[in-house]
């Protein structure tokens, strides 16, 4: 693997990981939506598990539609939002309205392309795996919120 796709697939792991942080901070700070949250820690972290288990295998460029630079700017606004918040935590409307827009992200669905590719590869396949978990944790999000009352807003201010 070439040292720039190495680096996209490293902030890929990066990104993973970095949501699961937020999703613990909500899971620590939100006990009646506790379970909800630790479950979607899990499944991040399971994704990134998965990135780094493929990342020796040959990647093409073109599995990956997401620049390196638009990775390294979601990473760091991520990063800004896991300080923030352990300093000073969310509503929960807000923390839920946050789980919406990163999962709704450019760098959270990075793998969009590789939905319009076959599935030929083994690293095709997973970040097929990947995508179709992020729209399930989109659905899930906003379904919960439905349940439970919390307003879904139009824009977040982070």
């Amino acid at each position: 693997m070439n040292t720039d796709l190495s680096k996209l697939v490293d902030e890929s792991i990066r990104l993973e990981l970095y949501v699961a942080d937020i999703y613990m901070i909500f899971y620590k700070i939100f006990p009646e939506d506790s379970v909800f949250w630790w479950k979607l820690v899990l499944e991040e972290k399971h994704h990134a598990a998965l990135i780094e288990s493929i990342k020796n295998t040959v990647f093409s460029n073109e599995l990956f539609d997401t620049s390196f630079q638009v990775l390294l700017i979601t990473n760091n606004k991520l990063a800004s939002l896991i300080n923030e918040y352990n300093q000073n935590p969310p509503s929960r409307e807000s923390a839920f309205n946050t789980a919406l827009e990163i999962e709704q992200s450019t760098g959270e669905l990075h793998v969009q392309l590789v939905m319009e590719k076959s599935a030929g590869t083994i690293a095709v396949k997973i970040f097929q795996e990947l995508n179709s978990d992020n729209k399930d944790h989109l659905n899930r999000i906003r379904s919960y919120m439905a349940t439970n009352g919390i307003e879904i807003r139009n824009s977040i201010t982070k």
